[in-house]
Formats: structure tokens, C-alpha cells, sequence
């Protein structure tokens, strides 16, 4: 507030009155988050018929133990941050097809993905948007989420697990046919399993260009496994019982091994070739008939802006890490982000630009303090083109020339 930005009448401001402004800013969120919503639907002629959710999780920087047992948010659990030290929160966001983030939850940190749906499922209903249909990763497709996600007219695109054992998903997986080409490294197979209300429909998608990445990643891991299997034969009798155990337990190599009854390890061929099958496949599954298998396959292609939008929110916005205690704080301080996520995206809808070059473009935009015997006078810099092309994008006015005339008496 002193010295990088500047707010008329507001020439300074103490932490408490900060945390003070976050504890109002949640006592209203619920009004907030609809009005907001509201408004920038308006503004931005938004299309919420295909919604985005998932998860990720923020870290706190405190000692698990020194975490008091009855706290109701900051828990152990899944880290996405690879932080599985630290107590976390668990965060969800809803991202429209343009990436402009609608709503955000915050749960504890040890919230199982699966379990949160209903409630995100209750609080959008709550908005009356429509036909809403909603895209999902594969954490996500248990059939009792698929099941909620259909109430009040609603459907869903999600990911289906290609090896998760499902009848279905085997089914589909083993039906013959060809795909059909719609965008480049991009082959669709629609495929629908059962009859009547049973039936499930699947969209099942080829990238040739990933499938040739997963070729060669499996290649070079194959000729180091090869290597460590050959260093096996020199060793002694304790160290190679360790070896072996170390490579069967390896979270790659192992998958890739069989063991024979004399304790020696080979190649498992038939795991490479059952790996084979996989390489730049993913499956969709949707309750959804209206929809071209196109429009499914790059309805889910769009789930990329969510992970964009989680990508801004932990390093461009620096959620994390978080230092907060109380849990209205950790609420308050995941609300402002979204908040700021959201005025980031519909600046960068707008202008074209990406939020850095804005930024960094606006920061050259100074306030000048010029003090002499006859009193102060604050005034801009002038406008550089780039600057005054943001502001007419954003229909904004620029901040006045003259910003304050203090004569001395």
C-alpha cells in the first residue's frame, strides 16, 4: 500500500484491518459467489453448458505435530505438491469452457476425490445453469458420482481407468473398428456397450504422436532394466537378495518383471505387450447422446484449462505456501484467490494477452511524487500505447493525469 500500489484516500493500511476486511469477505461468500458468477457471465457471454471441476491440494508451512488433533481443515493426506510431510487443504475448482473459474471449495486435507461430489453437484444446482454437463477426470468415475452428476437433468464426460477390471471398459477396449481421424494426433472410436438403459456409451481416443513418446520412454526404460538385471549376476548372495527385491518393488521396473521358481528375474514380454496396447489411448465414457463422439473427445481435451487454472493459482497468485491457523482464514484466503484467478482470466479473455504481459506492461505505469516550497502535486506517467490498448479492452478509464494538488498554506 506505501509503495507499489496506489488507492486514493488509502495511503497505508495495518495487517489487522487486512484480516479483519477477509473475515466480511467470508461472512457474505455465498451471495458473493452467485452475484459474481452472475455478473461475469454477463460481461463475458459465457457458455457454462460444459463445466470443468478436479481438485488439487495446498500445503502449510507448520510441523504435522505441532497441528492440534480437533483442527478441522489442516490434515495429512494425498499431496499433489509431493509435500506428504505437510498438513494440507484439499481445493476444488469449476472452470468453464473458457477457463474462467465459477466457483472454488475447500475441504480438509485428507478428502478423498471421490467423495466430494454430491456437494459440488448441490451447489450448482442451486444456480439453475442449465444444461450442465460436467467433465471430469478419472479419479472421479465411480458410478455413484456418475449417478449424481445426472440429477436435475444434468450429464457428465469423465475418464474411464482403461485397466481398472470393469466388464464394461473390457468390453469396449476389445471391439474392433476403425478410428476415425477429426484433428491432428487426434482418432476417435465411438463405442456403445449393452442395450436399452443399460447401455453405456464410450468415446475411445488414439494420439499417434503420445502413443510414439510412450514407444520410446518404454524402450529406454526396458534397456536400463536390462542393465540392472545383467549387474544382478555380479553380485554376492545377501546383495543380489536385495537387488532382486529392490527391482520387483520398483515402482517401474517391477511391472515390467516376472520371477522364475529358481528366484532369477527375466522380462515379462507379455507385460510389454500388454503395455503396448495402451500408447496414446485414453477412454471417455458419457451419459450424454446429443453429443457428436467429436464434441465428447474435445469437450475432455478441454480439461487442460483446469489444470492451467490450478497452474495460475499456485505461481502466478502464490497460494501456497500458506501460514493461516483458523479455519475462517484458510476459507477466506482460498476465496481471494479465487477472486484473483477470476479477474486474471477475464483480462486475459479480453485483452488477448497472458496475465504476465499485462501485468509486467501495466507495472510501468508510475506515480510521481513532485514536491517543492509551494506544496506537492502527484501525477502519472503518461500512457504507452500497450497500456492504453488494456484499458479500452478492459473498459476501464485510465487512473487521471493529476492525481492530487497539496499547496502549502
Amino acid at each position: 500500500m506505501e509503495k507499489d500500489v496506489y488507492i486514493p484516500h488509502l495511503p497505508e493500511v495495518a495487517s489487522h484491518q487486512l484480516y479483519r476486511a477477509m473475515d466480511e469477505l467470508l461472512i457474505v461468500q455465498s451471495d458473493l459467489e452467485r452475484q459474481v458468477f452472475y455478473a461475469v457471465a454477463d460481461l463475458l457471454n459465457l457458455e457454462v453448458d460444459l463445466l470443468y471441476f478436479d481438485t488439487t491440494s495446498s500445503y502449510f508451512e507448520v510441523d504435522p505435530s505441532e497441528t492440534p488433533e480437533e483442527e478441522s481443515l489442516r490434515k495429512q493426506g494425498f499431496s499433489k505438491d509431493k509435500r506428504p510431510d505437510l498438513v494440507q487443504i484439499v481445493i476444488g475448482l469449476a472452470v468453464t469452457r473458457e477457463g474462467v473459474p465459477i466457483r472454488a471449495w475447500v475441504w480438509p486435507g485428507n478428502t478423498m476425490d471421490m467423495t466430494v461430489i454430491k456437494q459440488v453437484k448441490h451447489d450448482l444446482i442451486g444456480w439453475k445453469l442449465g444444461r450442465v454437463i460436467s467433465v471430469m477426470d478419472r479419479g472421479f468415475s465411480s458410478e455413484e458420482n456418475l449417478r449424481t452428476l445426472q440429477q436435475a437433468g444434468g450429464h457428465y464426460i469423465v475418464g474411464e481407468k482403461m485397466r481398472s477390471g470393469k466388464a464394461s471398459v473390457e468390453e469396449a477396449l476389445s471391439r474392433r473398428g476403425r478410428y476415425q481421424q477429426v484433428r491432428e494426433n487426434l482418432h476417435i472410436k465411438e463405442i456403445t456397450v449393452g442395450d436399452g438403459e443399460a447401455r453405456q456409451r464410450y468415446v475411445l481416443v488414439y494420439n499417434p504422436s503420445e502413443a510414439e513418446r510412450q514407444r520410446k520412454e518404454r524402450e529406454k526404460l526396458l534397456e536400463s532394466l536390462k542393465e540392472e538385471l545383467e549387474g544382478l549376476r555380479q553380485l554376492p548372495n545377501e546383495a543380489h537378495h536385495k537387488a532382486t527385491c529392490r527391482l520387483r518393488s520398483h515402482p517401474s521396473y517391477g511391472k515390467y518383471l516376472r520371477q522364475l521358481k529358481d528366484g532369477t528375474l527375466r522380462i515379462d514380454k507379455q507385460a510389454v505387450r500388454d503395455a503396448e496396447k495402451y500408447d496414446g489411448k485414453y477412454l471417455i465414457r458419457t451419459s450424454d447422446d446429443t453429443l457428436s463422439a467429436e464434441d465428447v473427445a474435445l469437450g475432455y481435451k478441454q480439461l487442460v484449462d483446469i489444470e492451467q487454472a490450478f497452474r495460475t493459482l499456485k505461481s502466478t497468485l502464490e497460494l501456497r505456501p500458506m501460514y493461516h491457523r483458523l479455519e475462517d482464514r484458510i476459507r477466506a484466503h482460498v476465496l481471494l484467490s479465487w477472486l484473483a484467478l477470476l479477474l486474471v482470466r477475464i483480462v486475459e479473455i479480453r485483452t488477448h494477452e497472458s496475465w504476465p504481459k499485462v501485468r509486467d506492461e501495466c507495472e510501468r505505469l508510475m506515480l510521481g511524487h513532485f514536491s517543492s516550497k509551494n506544496g506537492d502535486l502527484y501525477q502519472r506517467t503518461e500512457l504507452t500505447a500497450k497500456q492504453a490498448q488494456f484499458f479500452a479492452a478492459l473498459g476501464l478509464e485510465p487512473p487521471p493525469k493529476i492525481l492530487g494538488i497539496h499547496p502549502r498554506t
